[in-house]
Formats: structure tokens, C-alpha cells, sequence
């Protein structure tokens, strides 16, 4: 028994500065080249004979594949991207209604792209709002949003609300006059 006890007092070494070091396999040696051809990286330093990536200042161009058409342009261009299309914020009705707990006054005022942001539910008004039917909603309100999904308002209107369309705002023009 007192055996074993001096065992494990042997087996934890102590930790001083002088002692430190990191783990084994932590670290590994540099690749010395170019240090003559004892070295095994000698002559042409592990680049290979001729070509540019033997030569220094060489650096790889995106997407270059050494002169063979590169898969960017191997593959065919496809999609639209329409520049008139207008981006909304949606608002679900759940989030709707967690709003009307945390803040019981919207309930008794119109439903506003200012009152959404007044209250936390919609970060910026530089995007138009729009409503989205997930959830339900038991309270009547007068919402006047710039966009409303027919199961929204149909929700809305079940609850005995009313839904009012503003109009989205005008897109900026995309070319100038010169």
C-alpha cells in the first residue's frame, strides 16, 4: 500500500516555467530548401523543373485551371434577376400577436408600419411591410400595411378587423439623366 502511494506522488510531475513544453507531436520542424543536395531539398527546393509555379512571384489566378476552359465558363449561364422587384419585411401574425402582448396600445391604434417599428417587430422602414397568415390572430384591429396575404387578411377579418393597402414606395430609378 505505501508502495502505490509512492508511485502516484512520482507520477504527477511538477509544473515550472523550466518544465514547460508542448505537447508531443504539437510542433513540427520548418522544410529547410534549397540547403544543398544532402538535404533531400536541394536543386530545384521541392518547385520542380520549369513551368511558373517554379518560378518566384508566381501566385494562382482564381478560378485558372492551366489553360483548360475553366468550369465557370464550361457551365451555361442560366436565371433572372429582376431590377424592378420590390423586397418586403414580413410580418407574421404570430409575431403580430406576441407584439399586442408585450404592448397592449397597439391593439387600440391602427397597425402602422411606424407602430411595428415603434414596437420592436420591424428593424428598419426602408422596406415596405407586408403581412403573412402563420399564426392566428383573436383580436379585431385596423391594420394599414403596404401588403397583406390573402390568408392574413382573411384571419383579420375573421376576427372582425379590417385590412388597409398603402402603397408601396415608389422604386428609385436605376439610370440617370445625364
Amino acid at each position: 500500500m505505501a508502495k502505490k502511494k509512492k508511485l502516484e506522488a512520482e507520477a504527477l510531475p511538477v509544473t515550472t516555467l523550466a518544465t514547460l513544453a508542448p505537447a508531443k507531436g504539437a510542433t513540427k520542424e520548418r522544410k529547410r530548401v534549397g540547403r544543398g543536395p544532402g538535404s533531400g531539398r536541394g536543386g530545384t527546393s521541392t518547385r520542380g523543373h520549369k513551368g511558373a509555379q517554379s518560378r518566384t512571384g508566381y501566385s494562382a489566378k482564381v478560378g485558372f485551371e492551366g489553360g483548360q476552359m475553366p468550369l465557370y465558363r464550361r457551365l451555361p449561364k442560366f436565371g433572372f434577376k429582376n431590377p424592378f422587384r420590390i423586397e418586403f419585411t414580413e410580418v407574421n401574425l404570430d409575431r403580430l400577436t406576441a407584439a399586442l402582448e408585450k404592448h397592449p396600445e397597439l391593439a387600440k391604434a391602427t397597425i402602422t408600419p411606424e407602430a411595428l417599428h415603434a414596437a420592436g417587430v420591424v428593424r428598419s422602414l426602408r422596406k415596405p411591410v407586408k403581412l403573412l397568415g402563420r399564426g392566428e390572430i383573436k383580436a379585431k384591429l385596423t391594420v394599414q400595411l403596404h401588403g397583406c396575404s390573402a390568408s392574413a387578411k382573411a384571419a383579420i377579418e375573421a376576427a372582425g378587423g379590417t385590412v388597409l393597402l398603402l402603397e408601396p414606395p415608389a422604386a428609385e430609378a436605376t439610370t440617370t439623366e445625364a
